[in-house]
């Protein structure tokens, strides 16, 4: 596979998280999380490696991500301060990038790069964090699902860029 990237889409990691083992548990924050292709986050209890009963290949739910600026405007609509990071229990939350415009396109982020796809489906825990917050998070205003296409490492504060992906090598 060959790659290369493009500063045409620019954005950065705010923050990352990982699910705890037990369900419904707070994510916990990290400051640097390892990807592996087509398998996830290393270390992530409820989705590294996850095959797909129906299609026996990877599930799309390797990686979550949402952007901080959307999670802000969800507060401002609910009238609440802030929304803390990890609490719409997304994996990666980003700043400056709008992700599902870019959904079907590859991004780089530090050493990884991954496959936008589609818009996460927003579930209960969210009017857990607020009522009213799922509700908000309908009609693509809740982050996006990814798939890992190139391993690596990827930290806070790493840059986001749209990424040219060849397969062929």
């Amino acid at each position: 596979m060959k790659t290369d990237s493009s500063d045409a889409v620019g954005g950065r990691v705010a923050s990352l998280h990982l699910h705890p083992a037990k369900p419904g548990e707070p994510l916990q924050p990290i400051d640097a999380i390892e990807v592996v292709a087509d398998k996830g986050i290393l270390g992530e209890p409820r989705y590294f490696g996850r095959i797909s009963s129906r299609t026996g290949k990877p599930t799309r739910r390797q990686i979550s991500l949402i952007e901080r600026e959307l999670i802000a405007a969800h507060a401002a609509a609910l009238g609440l301060q802030t929304i803390p990071p990890g609490a719409v229990r997304a994996n990666i939350e980003t700043l400056g990038i709008s992700l599902v415009e870019l959904a079907g396109q590859p991004i780089a982020i530090g050493e990884a790069i991954l496959l936008l796809g589609d818009p996460r489906t927003p579930c209960e825990h969210m009017d857990a964090v607020c009522r009213g917050l799922r509700a908000l998070m309908e009609n693509n205003r809740q982050g996006v699902l990814a798939r890992v296409v190139k391993s690596g490492r990827i930290g806070v504060g790493d840059p986001i860029r749209l990424a040219k992906v060849s397969l062929a090598d």
